[in-house]
C-alpha cells in the first residue's frame, strides 16, 4: 500500500484510451486524502467494478465483470461516514475487503497444500510465494482477484476433504465473482470420475455386472450434473439479468443518468441501459450470452488476435509467468508419464501398497496440473496476453507449489528436522539452520533473507523473480504507461 502510493504521487499518468467515468460531485478533503492514499488500487479494471458498485450496471461493456464482488463493496460501503463521497467510501472498501480475503486466500491455500501434496514445510512456502505473488499486486486493487482465490482455493480444499457439497457451494459462489469459476466443475467431474475408476479396479468381479455398473453410472451422472448446474446458475442468472437490462423494451432511464455519464457514452460509443432504439446484436442470438460478445466487441478478444508485433512488450511481461507454467506441466508429466496417459485413472504402484507418493509430483496433483495448463494454453492463445499473471494466480496453485517444490527440493537451507525432506536424494546438511548464520530455524523467510549469500543460485532466483516481478507489476497498475 505504500508503494502504490509512493508510485502513484512519484510517476505522472499516461493518458490511456481505458474506461474511466467522471467524478461527479465535490470532494472533500478526507476524499482528497483517500485518492492520494489508495488511487493506485483504483487503476484499469478497478474503475469498472467501482462504478458498477456505485450506479449498477448501466454501461453495456460494464457486463463483462460478474457481479459478486461490486455486490460485496456496495454493502460494505455502507459502514463509512455518508459525508465521503461513494467513490471514495467503495475505494475504502475494497482496500480493507481484499487485504482480508488475500489473508484468506493464503490460508485456504496452505490447508489445500497440506491436503494434496501432504508436505506441510512445502504448502507453507506456497502460502509465503502466495503473499509475494506478482499477482498479489491486483489482490491488493478494486478487483475481484481475491475474492475468487478464497472461494476457489477453500473450495478445492472442501473437495479434497470429501465435503462435495459445501464445495460446490463455494465454487457456484467463485463462478459469481469470476467467468474462470465456470472451468472449476472440472475438478468435480474429475474426482467422481476418479473415485468411480478406483472403485471398479477395486471391486471384484461380481460387482462388476452390467445392472450394478449401470445403476452406479447414472448415480455419479446425476449428482456431476448437479453439481456443475449450481456452478454455473450465478453465471447463467447474470446474463439473463443483462438481457432483461440490455435488451427489453426501453425504461427512460437514460433521463436519470447525469448528464457527464451521457456524455461519455455517445463519445466513446458505450450503450445505456434501458435505452430506446436498435437493441445489441448479442440479443437476437440463440443463446444470448453477453460476456462472449463484450469480450470479442469491446476488447477484440479472440483465438490469436492478440498474435501482432505491436504486441510483444506484453508477450514479454507475461512471459515469466508463461515459463513457469510450462516448466511446471513438463516436470509433472516427464515425472510421471504413465500416470499422465492414464489421466490418473490407474492406481499406482505406491497407491496399492499404501503409501502414494507426496509433494509436487505426487498423483494427487495431477488434475491441478491439468488445469494449470489448460488455463495458460487458453490465457497465452485468446486473451489479453498481459493479465496471464492475475488470471493463474488467483486461480491455480501450482503456480506456487512448483517454485515451493524447487525450493523444497536444491535449497540446503530448508533441508531440516521442522521441513520436509527432500526427494531428490541429495542427503541432508549435517548442520542444522542456524549454524549458517543468524537465522532462526523455525521461520523459513527470516532464515533465507539473513543467508542470502549462502542460497543456491536457482534460489535466489525463484525468490528474486517473485519480488522483481511484483514489484513491476505494481508500478504498471499504479501508473497507466502507454504499452500495456
Amino acid at each position: 500500500l505504500a508503494l502504490q502510493a509512493a508510485f502513484n504521487a512519484l510517476i505522472p499518468d499516461h493518458s490511456a484510451d481505458a474506461f474511466s467515468p467522471p467524478r461527479l460531485g465535490s470532494a472533500g478533503p478526507w476524499d482528497a486524502l483517500l485518492e492520494r492514499l489508495l488511487g493506485g488500487l483504483g487503476r484499469w479494471d478497478a474503475e469498472h467494478f467501482l462504478f458498477i458498485a456505485e450506479r449498477g450496471y448501466l454501461l453495456e461493456h460494464n457486463c463483462a465483470f460478474l457481479p459478486l464482488f461490486p455486490l460485496s463493496l456496495r454493502a460494505l460501503a455502507c459502514l463509512w461516514p455518508p459525508q465521503l463521497r461513494p467513490r471514495s467510501r467503495l475505494l475504502l472498501s475494497a482496500a480493507l475487503l481484499n487485504a482480508l480475503l488475500s489473508v484468506l486466500a493464503a490460508a485456504a491455500l496452505y490447508a489445500l497444500g497440506r491436503a494434496v501434496l501432504r508436505r506441510r514445510g512445502e504448502a507453507f512456502l506456497a502460502a509465503l510465494l502466495f503473499s509475494l505473488s506478482p499477482a498479489g499486486v491486483f489482490m491488493a486493487a478494486a478487483y475481484s482477484e481475491s475474492t475468487f482465490a478464497a472461494l476457489a482455493f477453500s473450495a478445492m480444499w472442501q473437495l479434497e476433504k470429501g465435503h462435495s457439497w459445501l464445495s460446490g457451494l463455494l465454487f457456484s459462489l467463485a463462478s459469481g465473482a469470476r467467468a474462470n469459476g465456470l472451468i472449476n466443475a472440472g475438478f468435480f467431474l474429475y474426482s467422481r470420475g476418479r473415485r468411480f475408476a478406483l472403485q471398479l479396479q477395486a471391486a471384484p468381479a461380481s460387482l462388476r455386472k452390467l445392472p450394478l455398473m449401470w445403476k452406479q453410472v447414472l448415480g455419479l451422472a446425476s449428482s456431476a450434473a448437479l453439481m456443475c448446474a449450481g456452478i454455473f446458475l450465478p453465471f447463467a442468472l447474470f446474463q439473463y439479468y443483462a438481457y432483461v437490462r440490455f435488451c427489453g423494451p426501453g425504461t427512460g432511464l437514460d433521463q436519470t443518468v447525469p448528464e457527464p455519464l451521457l456524455q461519455l457514452a455517445r463519445d466513446k460509443g458505450y450503450r445505456v441501459a434501458g435505452v430506446d432504439g436498435a437493441k445489441p446484436p448479442w440479443c437476437s442470438q440463440r443463446f444470448p450470452v453477453v460476456y462472449s460478445y463484450i469480450q470479442d466487441t469491446y476488447w477484440n478478444v479472440g483465438f490469436l488476435r492478440y498474435f501482432e508485433l505491436r504486441q510483444i512488450p506484453n508477450f514479454l511481461l507475461a512471459l515469466p509467468v508463461t515459463l513457469l507454467g510450462s516448466w511446471a506441466a513438463w516436470t509433472y508429466v516427464s515425472t510421471n508419464p504413465r500416470h499422465c496417459l492414464t489421466l490418473g485413472l490407474e492406481r499406482s504402484e505406491s497407491e496399492e501398497k499404501g503409501k502414494p507418493r507426496d509433494g509436487f509430483c505426487g498423483p494427487a496433483a495431477f488434475v491441478y496440473v491439468v488445469h494449470a495448463t489448460a488455463l495458460l494454453a487458453f490465457g497465452f492463445t485468446c486473451m489479453h496476453v498481459q493479465v496471464l499473471t492475475r488470471f493463474l494466480g488467483s486461480s491455480s496453485p501450482i503456480l506456487y507449489w512448483f517454485p515451493a517444490h524447487l525450493l523444497q527440493e536444491h535449497e540446503p537451507l530448508l533441508w531440516s528436522a521442522g521441513t520436509d525432506n527432500p526427494t531428490s536424494g541429495k542427503p541432508l546438511l549435517g548442520k542444522s539452520p542456524s549454524s549458517h548464520g543468524k537465522g532462526t530455524p523455525d521461520n523459513l523467510v527470516v532464515r533465507l533473507l539473513l543467508n542470502w549469500r549462502l542460497i543456491t543460485p536457482l534460489s535466489k532466483s525463484i525468490l528474486g523473480f517473485f519480488l522483481c516481478y511484483w514489484l513491476l507489476g505494481l508500478i504498471l497498475h499504479c501508473n497507466f504507461f502507454p504499452w500495456t
